[in-house]
């Protein structure tokens, strides 16, 4: 029994420690296939290396390699059965062979354990048993013969990278079982010593039961001094995140037709009966937008996908729902005819794929096959489709910050009549849904869509649809212009946006697959909001409707340096006393021009006095206004009075605050507001701190859960710091928002409409 404990005791190791690289290997694929696997080919290696240790080194390797192809072979063929190829066994062997490793490390995890995604494991695994069983097991070199796994070891947690957790009880199975190897392996017996006595004999043994035992005291204290001088250094980089193998290997790329399909929708608009392929609903009747492609990144030139696409097996990793909405699981089966490109179309957002081998980007939820798209291509995408809770959008913020700085990105060069209607739009809606829907209805009411309307969506393009006269082509074009001129006065505004290629699958009662042409292609931009996820918005007019003239309520500032010299050219010859007599007659004579000058010059005087008393009328009401707030008697008036002027400013600075806001969070929505207004400013004095507001907030507080526990003094206070933040955010404004600041009616308004201050 010991015999037999001895003799199995270091091939149990090897194997176990083999195996274990297996399960460490496992956390970032899905299933246990790849553990199995794994597991198999280190006892089948180790198991061969034992069984003919006998026979002449020599004969170890071919058997080994024979095997080896064997098992190889089944279990590719077991795990393309599992991932539901139907490719002959030849192809998926060259296939793993050739794209093994960039294919594991550009997989997304969890990777599925598909033929090129475990080959490398697989014979990784088998080489490392060959040589610790040949290494420890014939030559009898234990510590030697470690190398192999824990080389094996090293680059599983290599490949792992960042994208797992520690595991404690695999590594310390691993350190046990490399001591059990050390403790039952067999001693090297010289060749001489058979010829020995048995007292000899006997002698030999003893000493080597000495040896065998002082193997392992001496390597575990060089294991131990090496750990205690290690030790700092190895703590040191504890902390540090390990660094990820791939990011050294390109993922999947889209080309230029797939990068920016935006540009493809005057051609299929031009082309309405062109086929480009089947949908069929497999579950329910429905059929909802099918999505090609999402844009995030605007160059001033191009819309373009900017994802990152990673090889991807039947389940894809899909993001948590935003709060409050709902979540209804379609599945539908396409077929490809004549779509081009890598691009997948889908419902949004795919869950799982069956029938291509695809790559997927979780940051927009968009699929590409990377061999590209023949026509008969059929494939079943599963997807997770959200119904969003829109009853908080009318009072929802939008995300800032570096996450979102793509998604907010303008470049240089926006024109300046663009920049003129933004600003426009924005200057009386506050909230960032307003905005949105300004933006909207501008472009469903001035706009008219035709098919044979110019493509591109650069900024001059742009500009020409915007405010391009009628009769050359301008103020029209399809849904390409539409769709990125929405986004580009959204991000002009602050809003996140982004532009979404798709397809609207036509209404139709029959059974069966329906096809998608041309005519079904259109883009629609959408925007974050915070708490509800992307909401998608229609700019698109009407099909019956007449749009209105952009000159009616949009009048871009000319420039001047365009403008007509003013001086008229001095005529050479003086005119004639005839001519200019009957120049006289034709306009009623010297006295009929002064009376109607005389006219005209009263009318304008007295129109610009009644302009400019109504001016100086609206800065005095403006300013009583404020000083009734500041001074009152009251100290908890004043408080109060301070707390709406910091209100009325936010609302002009198009900041306002949600009535749903603490004074607590009403404050800090003040401060954040004017550090993004310091943000946008170039003149260093303007970028000075501005008083706090928590004082106020604490004030408003006591106000409202202690009568009459502000003061005087504490009032004072709350006035200056309500006067000084007001003076500050109007600062950070451009010059002409400080002169509309002082004019602005909307206060009055305000004041006559609100009940009491918001000190929800």
């Amino acid at each position: 029994m010991v015999r037999v404990v001895r003799a199995a005791g270091l091939p149990i190791a090897l194997a176990g420690m083999i195996a274990l690289c297996g399960v460490l290997l496992g956390r970032v694929y899905s299933g246990p296939l790849l553990m199995q696997l794994v597991a198999g080919a280190a006892v089948l290696s180790v198991g061969l290396g034992t069984a003919v240790r006998r026979l002449p080194s020599w004969t170890v390797a071919p058997l080994s390699v024979l095997l080896l192809a064997g098992y190889t072979g089944f279990a590719l063929r077991l795990a393309a059965q599992r991932a539901g190829l139907d490719t002959p066994l030849a192809q998926v062997l060259v296939d793993a062979a050739r794209n093994g490793i960039p294919r594991m490390l550009t997989a997304m995890i969890p990777v599925e354990p598909t033929p090129d995604t475990i080959v490398v494991p697989l014979v990784a695994a088998w080489l490392a048993g060959l040589a610790a069983t040949e290494v420890s097991g014939r030559a009898g070199w234990v510590l030697l013969g470690y190398t192999a796994p824990i080389g094996l070891l090293a680059g599983t947690l290599y490949v792992i990278g960042p994208n797992a957790d520690a595991a404690l009880p695999p590594t310390l199975a691993f350190v046990a079982l490399a001591a059990l190897g050390l403790a039952t392996a067999p001693g090297r017996v010289p060749p001489r010593s058979r010829a020995l006595t048995t007292a000899t004999a006997q002698g030999a043994e003893s000493a080597g039961r000495l040896r065998r035992l002082a193997g392992p005291v001496v390597a575990l204290a060089v294991l131990l001094a090496l750990t205690f001088a290690g030790a700092p250094q190895v703590a040191g980089l504890v902390t540090a995140a390990p660094v990820d193998p791939r990011q050294y290997v390109e993922p999947p790329q889209v080309d230029s037709l797939d990068e920016s399909p935006l540009n493809r929708i005057s051609g299929w608009a031009l082309n309405p009966d062109q086929h480009l392929f089947d949908v069929e609903p497999l579950n329910g009747t429905d059929l909802p937008l099918v999505r090609l492609a999402v844009l995030n990144d605007y160059d001033g030139v191009t819309w373009k996908v900017g994802a990152t696409y990673r090889a991807a097996g039947r389940v894809l990793p899909t993001a948590p729902p935003a709060p409050g909405s709902t979540v209804e699981q379609v599945d539908q089966r396409l077929t490809i005819a004549e779509l081009s490109g890598r691009l997948l179309p889908a419902v949004p957002t795919p869950s799982g794929v069956e029938g291509t081998r695809v790559a997927f980007d979780a940051a927009s939820g968009t699929l590409i096959r990377p061999e590209g798209l023949t026509a008969g291509l059929r494939y079943t995408v599963s997807s997770a489709r959200e119904k969003l809770d829109l009853s908080g959008l009318p009072v929802a913020d939008v995300p800032g910050g570096p996450d979102v700085a793509r998604l907010l990105t303008v470049s240089d060069g926006v024109p300046e009549p663009v920049q003129q209607l933004a600003e426009q739009l924005g200057e009386e809606n506050g909230a960032p849904y307003d905005r949105a829907v300004a933006i909207e209805q501008f472009l469903a009411t001035h706009y008219r869509v035709t098919a044979d309307a110019a493509s591109g969506h650069a900024y001059p393009n742009l500009g020409f649809f915007l405010f391009g006269p009628r009769n050359a082509g301008g103020q029209e074009g399809t849904s390409e212009q539409f769709a990125a001129s929405f986004a580009v006065l959204a991000r002009l505004l602050g809003l996140p946006s982004r532009v979404v290629v798709g397809f609207s699958p036509p209404a139709t009662g029959a059974g069966g697959p329906v096809p998608i042409r041309g005519a079904n292609a259109f883009a629609w931009p959408e925007v974050l909001f915070d708490g509800v996820g992307w909401v998608s918005f229609n700019p698109m007019p009407q099909a019956d409707a007449q749009p209105r003239p952009v000159e009616e309520d949009f009048r871009p500032e000319p420039d001047k340096s365009d403008e007509p010299p003013t001086d008229a050219p001095t005529p050479s010859i003086e005119p004639s006393a005839d001519a200019s007599a009957g120049t006289a007659l034709a306009d009623g004579g010297p006295g009929a021009a002064r009376t109607r000058a005389v006219v005209a010059g009263g009318i304008s005087g007295t129109l610009l006095l009644v302009l400019g008393g109504l001016v100086i009328a609206l800065l005095i009401m403006r300013r009583s206004l404020s000083r009734r707030r500041l001074r009152a008697i009251d100290p908890r008036e004043r408080v109060t009075g301070a707390w709406l002027e910091v209100g009325d400013a936010l609302r002009l600075a198009g900041r306002p605050a949600s009535p749903d806001l603490t004074a607590t969070e009403f404050a800090g929505h003040a401060t954040e507001t004017v550090a993004q207004a310091s943000a946008q400013v170039k003149r260093p004095e303007l970028r000075a701190a501005v008083p706090p507001l928590d004082e106020l907030a604490e004030l408003m507080n006591q106000d409202t859960f202690a009568p009459r526990a502000v003061d005087d003094l504490q009032a004072s206070r709350a006035g200056t710091t309500a006067a000084a933040y007001v003076a500050a955010l109007r600062a950070r404004r451009p010059w002409w928002r400080r002169v509309l600041w002082s004019l602005h009616p909307g206060p009055l308004r305000w004041a006559r409409n609100r009940s009491g201050p918001p000190k929800a």
